[in-house]
């Protein structure tokens, strides 16, 4: 039986990611979700230069730029 996922655990980044300006950030678990794939392997692709490298908020917190992300999206 297929495993259902609770609405309210998506994110709202991830939700309306089609709508967010290219201008915007997004954390680590919506990149997950966007390219299905756990947190090593965002890491992994990060390193290879497939994914590209997310910029640092501030000391603990780094995030992506959804325009980037799109380009990435388009490449693979």
């Amino acid at each position: 039986m297929a495993q259902r996922t609770d609405p309210s655990a998506i994110p709202d980044a991830l939700k309306n990611f089609d709508s967010l300006p290219d201008s915007a950030n997004v954390r680590q678990p919506v990149v997950q979700a966007l390219f299905g794939c756990s947190a090593a392997t965002v890491w992994r692709m990060v390193k290879r230069g497939t994914l590209p490298a997310p910029r640092k908020l501030s000391e603990r917190i780094s995030a992506w730029n959804v325009g980037q992300l799109r380009k990435a999206l388009a490449a693979s």
